[in-house]
C-alpha cells in the first residue's frame, strides 16, 4: 500500500480517513478547516491511499488539543486501522513511520491517550504496551496516558495537566466538552442539542475553540466528552439513537 502525508497543498484533493464524502460535506469541511491550521504548527497526517480507515494523526506535544504537560513529545491525537486493512502490518508502518519522524525531529518520545479495556477512537492498550509504550498517568473512569520514551528513563514523563481535576463550567444537566479535531463532532452534536431541547433537559455544549481552551478542559479527551450533573458520562461521539440509550440509562426520558 502506498501511504500519503497531507499537506497544504494536496488537503484540498485528498480525502481525510475518518470522514469519506463530498469537500461540501459539513463533517468533511470543518475537519480540513482544522487540519489547514494544524499543518502549520506540525501536524502529521499520514493515511493509506485507501477508502477506509487507515492513518495516524500526531501533533507537537505544545500544540496538542489537549490538557498534557509533555514539552518535547510529539502527541498521537488519532492512530485508526480498521476493517479489511486489520492485520497486515498497515498500523505497524504508521507507527514506525511517526517514530522515525518524530526522532528526526529531535522528539523525546510519543504520547497517546488509551484505555484498560477497548474503547473507540483511544489507542489499543494492548497493542501499546507490545511496541513499548508505558503508562504514565490515569483519570476515572478509565483514560490511560501512555508514553513512549525514545531515551530510557526520559524525565519529566508525561502527565495530565491539573485542569483535568476542574469541575465542568456547569454543575447541572448535560455539558459537552468538544472540538472539529473529530469530523462527526459537527453533525452529531447538533443533533442531540435539539434532542435535548425536546424534551426539556438542559445540555450545555461548549466548543473549544484552540488548543489554550483545550489544555484547560477539565477532560483528558476533548474531542467530545460529555458530563451529566457534573460527572464524566462519555467520550464516545453519540448518535440520536444512542443518546436516547443514555437518557433511558440515566432515567430521563419520557419518549
Amino acid at each position: 500500500m502506498e501511504f500519503i502525508t497531507l499537506t497544504k497543498t494536496n488537503l484540498a484533493s485528498e480525502h481525510i480517513c475518518c470522514a469519506i464524502a463530498g469537500e461540501k460535506n459539513c463533517q468533511v469541511q470543518a475537519k480540513k478547516s482544522w487540519l489547514a491550521e494544524r499543518i502549520v504548527e506540525g501536524l502529521v497526517f499520514e493515511k493509506g491511499d485507501v477508502r477506509g480507515k487507515c492513518f495516524i494523526e500526531y501533533i507537537p506535544a505544545e500544540y496538542a488539543w489537549a490538557p498534557i504537560e509533555a514539552d518535547g513529545y510529539m502527541y498521537i491525537d488519532c492512530f485508526w486501522v480498521s476493517g479489511q486493512f486489520k492485520g497486515k502490518g498497515y498500523s505497524n508502518q504508521l507507527l514506525n513511520d511517526c517514530i522515525q519522524d518524530s526522532q528526526d525531529k529531535g522528539k523525546k518520545g510519543l504520547v497517546v491517550l488509551s484505555s484498560p479495556t477497548k474503547k473507540p477512537y483511544l489507542a489499543d492498550k494492548h497493542y501499546l504496551e507490545h511496541k513499548g509504550f508505558q503508562q504514565v498517568d490515569a483519570w476515572a473512569p478509565y483514560f490511560e496516558l501512555f508514553y513512549l520514551p525514545f531515551v530510557a528513563h526520559s524525565v519529566p514523563a508525561p502527565h495530565f495537566a491539573a485542569s483535568i481535576e476542574n469541575a465542568p463550567e456547569v454543575s447541572s444537566g448535560f455539558v459537552l466538552y468538544y472540538t472539529s479535531q473529530c469530523p462527526f463532532t459537527v453533525k452529531y452534536v447538533p443533533l442531540i442539542e435539539q434532542l435535548a431541547r425536546e424534551k426539556n433537559l438542559p445540555f450545555h455544549s461548549i466548543h473549544l475553540q484552540n488548543r489554550m481552551e483545550a489544555h484547560q478542559a477539565p477532560t483528558p479527551y476533548t474531542s467530545y466528552s460529555l458530563f451529566y450533573n457534573g460527572v464524566f458520562v462519555t467520550h464516545e461521539i453519540l448518535s440520536e439513537n444512542s443518546f436516547r440509550k443514555l437518557l433511558t440509562k440515566l432515567m430521563l426520558t419520557a419518549v
